[in-house]
């Protein structure tokens, strides 16, 4: 794994600030949102960043039942054609799914700002999302050749490794957006409509799956203070329209 700097506060956990220290909009949605509203949403909220004349944005938000493919998405990974809807999109990686319980957090961030580095990047997402999973307890694990953040679970003679969490971004212009998304209670059934991520030999979970009551708010808590950790201070913000 990609070494980063170390935040002096956080022993431990690496961190991707903006040089200049100025904080990141911080933004909740309720209700669901449209996807293609969301992708027209993020892309005019990048092209502004790029052009410097509005700041750094992460979104969260829930999506209504849909499947994405990514640039690497098969074909054949898509099960169930006519479950829900399903969207192309400019994102890393292969198909996965959004819908309710899951909390999607599209990160617009300026990484002329952050170093110019994607795998460092990356790599600071993963650290935020294993760090926020460490507030309820839950030991997020990367593995060489699979994308996102995954679980090992145990019991009598049995044990497997399932994702609980999913990255996926694009840059354009060194600005980045789509982001990642945390099972927190979705229906882990919808997801048997596609490959998640190309992933055939491991399954999903959440964190209600794993017997942890959390509701979203306390999920974008966690997010919000793992966050800043990693990439520095937010601000409340307004989400985009």
């Amino acid at each position: 794994m990609l070494a980063l700097p170390l935040n002096p506060e956080n022993v431990g956990v690496p961190t991707m600030r903006r040089e200049d220290g100025a904080p990141v909009g911080w933004a909740v949605s309720t209700g669901y949102v449209d996807y293609p509203a969301a992708v027209a949403a993020m892309e005019a909220r990048a092209a502004a960043i790029a052009e410097g004349t509005t700041g750094e944005l992460v979104w969260l938000l829930e999506h209504p039942p849909l499947y994405t493919a990514g640039v690497s998405a098969k074909a054949s990974d898509l099960i169930e054609p006519e479950r829900f809807p399903v969207f192309e999109s400019g994102r890393g990686g292969q198909f996965t799914y959004h819908g309710p319980g899951q909390r999607v957090a599209y990160v617009m961030l300026d990484l002329t700002r952050r170093g110019r580095d994607v795998r460092a990047f990356v790599a600071a997402l993963e650290a935020w999302i294993i760090d926020a999973l460490a507030a309820f307890n839950v030991t997020g694990e990367l593995r060489d050749g699979r994308v996102g953040v995954w679980v090992e679970r145990k019991g009598a003679g049995w044990s497997r490794e399932d994702k609980i969490a999913a990255i996926g971004v694009k840059l354009r212009r060194w600005v980045s957006f789509h982001g990642i998304s945390l099972n927190v209670e979705p229906d882990l059934s919808h997801f048997s409509g596609i490959v998640p991520c190309g992933q055939t030999e491991h399954g999903v979970t959440s964190l209600v799956d794993l017997g942890l009551p959390v509701t979203m708010d306390e999920a974008d808590a966690a997010l919000r203070a793992s966050f800043a950790k990693v990439f520095g201070p937010v601000e409340d913000a307004t989400a985009p329209a």
